[in-house]
């Protein structure tokens, strides 16, 4: 484990640990989660309190920011396939719609329709077409997700 979540004063007492990336896996960020992250490290490093969750927290950031790739998805606006960084609606073998967005894994928050490029819906949303129907193997089941609209950011002027 990293000494910078082991506590000083005692050998017995550990933070928890945060995720590390998965082997052999790249950092990929959008734009926007890679300000968000470099804004919430500055509000850490310029706060009073620094406690030892804090600090954990700000070595995190730094070595996840280290190591990032931020990547422009509106380079595809106006494209149908599935990149990173896609505003993917879908609909689900029981005709349920769904919204989302395939960002970095430290940006990801499914409450608000953000899911790692990683997870299994975003691998199986990967490389399809708007109009393609892919397939979603679940534990149980396989699901068809038909892509119903595929959008991007509009470039910066």
């Amino acid at each position: 484990m990293n000494k910078a979540f082991v506590k000083e004063d005692s050998a017995d007492e550990v933070l928890t640990p945060l995720p590390e990336m998965p082997t052999g896996v790249r950092n990929y960020v959008t734009p926007s989660g890679h300000q968000a992250m470099q804004r919430h490290l500055r509000e850490l490093e310029q706060s009073a309190a620094h406690s030892r969750e804090n600090e954990q927290r700000i070595l995190y950031l730094r070595s996840r920011l280290e190591t990032m790739e931020v990547i422009d998805a509106s380079v595809h606006a106006g494209s149908e396939r599935v990149y990173f960084g896609a505003t993917v609606r879908y609909q689900d073998s029981a005709s349920e719609e769904h919204e989302v967005t395939l960002v970095g894994i430290d940006e990801a928050d499914a409450a608000r329709g953000k899911i790692s490029w990683l997870s299994p819906v975003a691998q199986a949303l990967l490389g399809a077409f708007e109009g393609d129907t892919v397939e979603l193997d679940g534990v149980d089941d396989t699901d068809q997700l038909t892509i119903v609209d595929v959008r991007y950011p509009q470039p910066a002027d």
